[in-house]
C-alpha cells in the first residue's frame, strides 16, 4: 500500500482530479486536459505562497517565492485560455 501523501500534494492532486471542465465528443467525455493541470498548477502556486498570507509576498526569499508563484499562475492561465 503507498503512504498517504502530504497535504500539499493532495492538495495538487485534489485541485487536478476535481476540474470537471471539458465535452462531450460522440457521446464519451472528452477532460479538458488544460484546464487540469492549470488548477494543478495554481494549486501548486498556493503551496508556494498561499494567497491568504499576503505577509510572505515581502523583501527577500518570500518575495522570490511570491515571483515564483505569479510565474506559475501565469502559466496556469495561458493553460486556461487554450
Amino acid at each position: 500500500m503507498a503512504e498517504q501523501l502530504s497535504p500539499a500534494a493532495q492538495a495538487v492532486i485534489d485541485a487536478w482530479w476535481h476540474t470537471f471542465d471539458g465535452k462531450y465528443i460522440d457521446g464519451v467525455w472528452t477532460p479538458n486536459r488544460s484546464a487540469q493541470l492549470a488548477a494543478a498548477l495554481q494549486a501548486v502556486a498556493d503551496q508556494v505562497v498561499p494567497e491568504h498570507k499576503p505577509w510572505l509576498r515581502t523583501d527577500g526569499e518570500p518575495a522570490a517565492r511570491h515571483k515564483v508563484r505569479l510565474e506559475l499562475l501565469a502559466i496556469a492561465a495561458e493553460l486556461k485560455a487554450q
